[in-house]
């Protein structure tokens, strides 16, 4: 079938620094590696080469554990012409100040246009602040576009406990005056579920703001094992997949 691609994403890696109870994707246990750099440009070119591929992110689990590979997925981006190429990160990867100016460099170095930084009551439980500050110190200094991407419980206005610790963790970053996106509303699947169910309503069906419909594919979405679009680009050449895919 004829795909409409325009965007193309990488979960660098599954690997995290935090074990946050609002995460989708469990608890990261056994989640070491990430995408091969090589197999990803290569992917890029391809795609970008046959369609016109307007948008790229990068997120994880915590991607900048492996800042090298985001590193050159956005050089190839760049270079490719996809105008707009963002990164989602919880902003700790290292307590060292020199790593992280040496990381933030490299990511305005290679094309990063937009920065997205996961703070909330969630990632605060058991992420440091103060390295996360400092990197966010470090990324207002570049022409990185930077925003606070807060994830909310129930909605944004609602008074939960950890929807008001979420707001005692951005006035810490009133200092920097970094704009507060709209975040995102915890999704009931993985930790959630486990940990904040009783948020949830159980005779409500969920829908989650990351599906997308089988037959209007518009994303290629690669994971750290190399899945995308029911193949593997590890085995199959990126375009086989998507010429051969099927919902």
């Amino acid at each position: 079938m004829q795909l409409n691609l325009n965007r193309i994403e990488f979960v660098v890696t599954l690997a995290c620094t935090g074990s946050c109870k609002h995460c989708s994707e469990g608890e990261h246990t056994g989640c070491g590696g990430h995408i091969d750099a090589d197999v990803a440009t290569e992917s890029i070119e391809k795609v970008c080469a046959n369609y016109k591929i307007e948008s790229l992110m990068t997120f994880g689990g915590e991607p900048l554990l492996y800042p090298e590979v985001v590193c050159k997925i956005h050089k190839t981006a760049k270079r490719m012409g996809i105008s707009q190429r963002d990164l989602i990160t919880n902003g700790f990867f290292s307590k060292d100040k020199k790593r992280i100016e040496e990381v933030v460099k490299a990511l305005e170095e290679s094309g990063v246009c937009k920065l997205l930084l996961s703070v909330d009551a969630f990632h605060q439980e058991t992420i440091p602040l103060e390295p996360v500050k400092y990197f966010a110190e470090c990324v207002k200094k570049t022409s990185i576009h930077m925003k606070l991407s807060p994830a909310w419980l129930v909605s944004e206005t609602d008074d939960n406990p950890y929807n008001i610790k979420t707001r005692e963790v951005l006035k810490e970053f009133e200092y920097l005056d970094i704009p507060v996106g709209s975040g995102n509303i915890v999704f009931p699947g993985g930790n959630a579920l486990k940990y904040l169910g009783e948020y949830f309503d159980r005779d409500k069906e969920y829908t989650s703001p990351y599906d997308e419909d089988p037959n209007d594919v518009r994303t290629l979405c690669f994971s750290p094992n190399g899945d995308v679009l029911k193949g593997n680009v590890y085995e199959k050449d990126i375009l086989d997949i998507i010429k051969t895919y099927q919902p």
